[in-house]
């Protein structure tokens, strides 16, 4: 593979538009296919050109990139996707999808003669949108150095954590990482939802906390998301219930109970119902109130 490479990004919703842009940025040809046409559209400015279906745009492609939803999604895709496919393309597939998936993708990229790349990414969008995605990756060595300009391109750093991408090492790690994004986020809300109960400033809660052992950069970025009101999503609640219900099937699967984890999905669940599915995740602050 070239330097300059042809790519083709299915999905193009917050994440996968934001990697599109830096792949244009860097100079590949950049292919993409949204269910939403328009989202898929809005790219053209940037430079990338837009495909009615999938198949139509992973034609000829050197490397393909899945930003979906969920696994089922990335099925969806992929299979719609099959006649365009050519053999010996990389597929990189970066959708948080949980641990059970991983196989059947796995699965149908060697039915399609693909290299298959495990490869979900840490961050939201503005990392995305700066190209400074961290991203989790496994996959056969000799994928390695013809991906580096796309990986370039979308993150600041991979890391690699084996040869075999069905083995889902990297999903396994995906979602340990999350666990601790939602942890976190839901611990955020909590707290300024109690501190609004009791009548506590929430600044001085963020002032208590500052510069100690108990203090977070991240802690400070979500509070401002709920003390602001600007829930404009880097990550939606929608989509950080998915993965909390990922992460909570996992750890059922090895015998690992975690409550606080599907405490948190229950939260996500409530505030969708709320009306807030698609704002950012820390709108699962509101959960903690009655309709």
């Amino acid at each position: 593979m070239a330097d300059h490479l042809s790519v083709a990004v299915l999905g193009t919703g917050i994440m996968g538009a934001a990697m599109a842009r830096n792949l244009c940025r860097a100079g590949h040809d950049v292919r993409v296919w949204n269910r939403t046409p328009a989202k898929a559209e809005a790219l053209v400015a940037d430079g990338a050109r837009a495909f009615a279906t999938p198949a139509e745009a992973v034609a000829d492609a050197d490397v393909v990139v899945t930003m979906v939803y969920d696994g089922p999604a990335v099925v969806e895709a992929m299979t719609a996707a099959g006649p365009g496919l050519r053999p010996g393309a990389v597929w990189l597939q970066t959708t948080t999808v949980g641990v059970e998936a991983v196989s059947s993708l796995a699965d149908l990229a060697r039915h399609h003669g693909l290299v298959f790349v495990d490869a979900p990414v840490l961050g939201t969008k503005a990392p995305a949108e700066s190209g400074d995605l961290l991203v989790l990756a496994a996959g056969p060595e000799a994928a390695r150095a013809p991906l580096a300009p796309v990986l370039d391109a979308v993150g600041s750093r991979t890391v690699w954590l084996g040869e075999d991408g069905s083995t889902g090492a990297a999903s396994r790690l995906k979602l340990v990482c999350n666990s601790w994004v939602l942890a976190l986020t839901n611990g955020t809300g909590e707290a300024l939802a109690l501190a609004k109960g009791l009548g506590v400033d929430p600044q001085y809660f963020l002032e208590a906390i500052s510069g100690g052992a108990l203090d977070c950069g991240y802690v400070h970025a979500k509070a401002a998301v709920i003390t602001e009101g600007d829930y404009t999503p880097s990550f939606s609640v929608v989509t950080a219930g998915k993965d909390a219900r990922l992460i909570v099937d996992a750890g059922a699967s090895v015998g690992v109970r975690l409550d606080g984890a599907a405490a948190s999905a229950e939260r996500f669940r409530r505030a969708v119902a709320q009306g807030h599915g698609d704002e950012d995740m820390a709108a699962m602050y509101f959960a903690s109130f009655d309709d």
